[in-house]
């Protein structure tokens, strides 16, 4: 049990003052400290949302089976990847993190741990990841991994001091994860994938322009070309994000459309995007941090709850849809019900 600050009385003495345990570092083991600068290196709770649309990726690319150790190797290496593009960020970033109240205290600027481990492990981290996916899935899926890495270091991260732009860029690098997964399973970068891909782009750009609207002063101290920056009014931005939320609904619908979902995921789907929508509208009336933040947590609850949906509903609704989603034989459609087999086949003579 930890020693109290508080005053402790004796009965044989006057009341003395327990000695105060100092604060900070000083209680933190040792190991927890260690643990907790790798996990604010790697970005561990960002990239944990990675692997799960990654493993939404694998798991809707086939509804007929999954190979769990397939999707075992195709989230370890998709986990390394995004590791090393996590710590190559932070390496490139850290002077202008530094100047940011949000990003100070990372482990680079605030002198935890200096850059030459980063970079030797960033680069090891990206090697055993892309090496992990072409031995454990498809080389597709191992490409794709390398693409991310490189886009997110190469071009992303110069990018955010230069154009607002970066955004769209970043976006894609959030995309392409579920294809990953999907990929690790075909072997194709199929319409199904690329599908769910523009659901992972387009919903990042109001959920990242809500955030960067609250902290927008940070990122001017950082030198970050945000649009939030660049538009301190916040007209375009509150425009941006009614419209990218709304492009949502088609989305949406392309999946079950192309045969990767059922309806019902396509209705669960309008109806969080239209609820984004909503939020984002009021940000456009109401341009101020709180309504904000309401907008973000709207964003953060569509994606796991689309997620998740899509999962539960995974599977064509007609043959027609699944040779849609770019699979090669109806021989390959899993069973559908009875009335929907029937529909799809059209009136009997």
């Amino acid at each position: 049990m930890m020693p109290s600050s508080s005053p402790t009385l004796h009965a044989d003495s006057a009341p003395t003052i327990a000695p105060e345990v100092p604060k900070g570092d000083a209680q933190t083991p040792m190991r927890a400290r260690r643990t907790n600068l790798w996990m604010d290196l790697t970005k561990a709770r960002l990239n944990g949302l990675v692997l799960v649309t990654a493993a939404v990726g694998f798991l809707l690319a086939d509804p007929r089976t999954i190979d769990w150790g397939r999707l075992a190797w195709m989230l370890l290496g998709t986990g390394l990847a995004a590791a090393s593009a996590a710590m190559l960020n932070q390496l490139l970033e850290r002077r202008r993190d530094a100047l940011m109240p949000r990003t100070a205290d990372r482990p680079l600027p605030s002198g935890r741990i200096t850059g030459l481990p980063v970079f030797v492990l960033g680069i090891v981290a990206a090697y055993a990841g892309v090496a992990v996916l072409a031995y454990g899935t498809t080389l597709l899926a191992s490409a794709l991994a390398l693409l991310n890495i490189l886009l997110y270091v190469l071009i992303y991260t110069p990018l955010k001091p230069r154009t607002t732009l970066n955004t769209l860029v970043g976006a894609v690098c959030g995309a392409i994860p579920p294809m990953i997964g999907w990929a690790a399973v075909t072997g194709r970068a199929e319409p199904g994938a690329w599908a769910l891909g523009a659901i992972l782009f387009v919903w990042q750009i109001p959920h990242f322009l809500a955030l960067a609207w609250m902290y927008r002063e940070d990122y001017r101290l950082g030198g970050m070309n945000m649009l939030s920056v660049v538009d301190p009014d916040g007209e375009i931005t509150s425009r941006v994000m009614v419209v990218s939320s709304l492009m949502l609904v088609p989305l949406g619908l392309t999946l079950t459309l192309g045969g990767v979902a059922g309806w019902w995921s396509a209705i669960v789907n309008a109806m969080l995007a239209v609820g984004m929508a909503v939020m984002a509208w009021r940000f456009y009336l109401n341009r101020s941090d709180a309504v904000a933040r309401q907008a973000f947590f709207a964003s953060i609850i569509y994606l796991p709850v689309v997620m998740a949906v899509l999962v539960l509903d995974r599977g064509p609704v007609t043959t027609e849809a699944w040779l849609r989603s770019g699979r090669e034989s109806v021989s390959e459609a899993p069973a559908l019900p009875a009335e929907l087999d029937t529909a799809a086949q059209g009136p009997l003579p």
